[in-house]
C-alpha cells in the first residue's frame, strides 16, 4: 500500500500571510503547488490583539459570507459585513470594509484554509438525528450542521472513518468551543477551546465510522468540524513532556504545515498554541517561536526565547525545543493537531528533502 494518497497537501490546506487594506475587493491568493478553493477559513491579526475570525461555507455560503464564528468566546453566528468574503478558486477576496481592527489598512494577518466540498451540502441520515454535511473523504475532513434536542443523540459526520477529533460549537445562542477526541486514551474526551481547562471525560458516546454523539440544549443549531487522520497529510496525537529544551521528538511521517497543542493533564491547562510553517523570525525557519493562542484575542507571541515557546518542523515531524508548562512540563501530558507541508515519503515511495 503507498505510504500517503496525498503527495500535495497544498490541494487541501494551506496557510496563508496577508495584508489587510481596509476596503472591498482585497484578494488574497494561495502560494501552495495547488489551486485550493477554501470552505473552511480561519483568520487572526497577527500585530494587535484582536479576535479569531472563523468562516465556512456550510454557514454562509461561498459569495458575501459575512457569518462567523469566534474561537475566543461563547457567541454564537454573527453577521458582520466588514468581515464579508467571497471563497476563490484559489484564495479568498474580502469584501468588507471600514472595520477598524480585522482587515484594517496595513494590519498583518494569518488565514489557515481548509477544503471540503466546494460549500455543496448533503443531508446524512447515519445517526440518529439528521445532519447536513460536506465532507472531503479524501482529507478526512468535513463541515457539519445540526440542531439539538436536549437528549444524547448521534449525529452523521459523512467521513467513513472514525473521527479523531470533533469540534463542536453553539451557533443559535452562547456556548463553550467543545473539543472532543479519542487520540488521549481511547475513550472521548473534551477540552474547551476557548478556555484552558484540562481534558475531562465525556461520559457518552464514541466515534463511529459514520457518527459522534452530543448532548445540548433542545432545538440548539450546531456546527461541527470533523477530521480523521490520513496518513502522510495529517495527525492526532499525544505526548509526555520532558521539562528539558532538548524536548521530545514527535513522529508525523510528514513536515508540518500547522500544529495545534494544548496541555491535558493540568487543571490551570494552559493556553491552546498554534505554530505554522509561514509565521517566524526568518520565513519559517527553525527554531520556530511565532505562537497565537485560539482561546484568547492576544497579538501573535513573537519575542520568546527559544527555551520558552521553541519548536523545530522537521521533514518527519516536529520537536519541542521549549521547557514552558503549556509545552513541555516534566510528565505533562499533551495533544497536538498537526497538517503536512510536504509527507516525508511519496505515494511512489521516494522521502523527500530533509530539513
Amino acid at each position: 500500500m503507498a505510504y500517503t494518497t496525498i503527495d500535495d497537501p497544498s490541494a487541501y490546506f494551506q496557510n496563508v500571510l496577508w495584508t489587510g487594506d481596509g476596503s472591498a475587493g482585497n484578494a488574497v491568493t494561495f502560494d501552495g503547488n495547488s489551486d485550493m478553493q477554501p470552505d473552511f477559513v480561519w483568520s487572526k491579526r497577527r500585530d494587535v490583539g484582536y479576535g479569531h475570525v472563523l468562516k465556512d461555507t456550510s454557514r454562509g455560503g461561498t459569495s458575501n459570507n459575512d457569518v462567523h464564528l469566534v474561537s475566543n468566546t461563547t457567541a454564537g453566528d454573527s453577521t458582520y459585513t466588514a468581515y464579508r468574503m467571497d471563497f476563490n478558486s484559489d484564495g479568498f477576496t474580502l469584501d468588507g470594509s471600514g472595520d477598524s481592527g480585522f482587515q484594517a489598512n496595513g494590519t498583518s494577518m494569518v488565514s489557515w484554509s481548509w477544503k471540503a466540498n466546494g460549500g455543496t451540502t448533503s443531508t446524512n441520515t447515519d445517526g440518529s438525528t439528521n445532519t447536513t454535511v460536506q465532507a472531503n473523504t479524501d482529507a478526512g475532513f468535513s463541515i457539519v450542521t445540526f440542531t439539538t434536542d436536549g437528549g444524547n443523540e448521534t449525529y452523521g459526520h459523512g467521513l467513513g472513518v472514525k473521527p479523531d477529533v470533533v469540534l463542536v460549537k453553539s451557533r443559535s445562542g452562547a456556548g463553550t468551543w467543545i473539543f472532543t477526541t479519542d487520540v488521549i486514551d481511547g475513550s472521548v474526551d473534551y477540552l474547551i477551546l476557548n478556555a484552558t481547562n484540562a481534558a475531562a471525560d465525556l461520559s457518552y458516546g464514541a466515534f463511529t465510522s459514520s457518527t459522534f454523539q452530543y448532548n445540548d440544549n433542545n432545538a440548539v443549531t450546531q456546527v461541527a468540524y470533523c477530521f480523521a487522520e490520513k496518513q502522510g497529510y495529517s495527525k492526532f496525537g499525544k505526548y509526555v513532556g520532558n521539562g528539558n529544551v532538548n524536548g521530545p521528538f514527535v513522529y508525523t511521517g510528514f513536515q508540518p504545515a500547522w500544529i495545534l497543542l494544548k496541555r491535558t493533564d493540568s487543571t490551570s491547562g494552559g493556553n491552546w498554541h498554534i505554530i505554522d510553517n509561514k509565521r517566524s523570525a526568518s520565513g519559517g525557519a527553525n527554531v520556530n517561536v511565532y505562537t497565537l493562542f485560539p482561546n484568547l484575542d492576544a497579538a501573535e507571541s513573537t519575542g520568546e526565547a527559544a527555551s520558552t515557546y521553541g519548536v523545530d518542523f522537521l521533514s518527519n515531524g516536529f520537536k519541542i525545543r521549549a521547557s514552558h508548562s503549556t509545552r513541555n512540563a516534566s510528565g505533562g501530558s499533551y495533544i497536538y493537531m498537526a497538517f503536512a507541508e510536504n509527507p516525508f515519503t511519496t505515494s511512489t515511495g521516494i522521502p523527500t528533502t530533509a530539513r
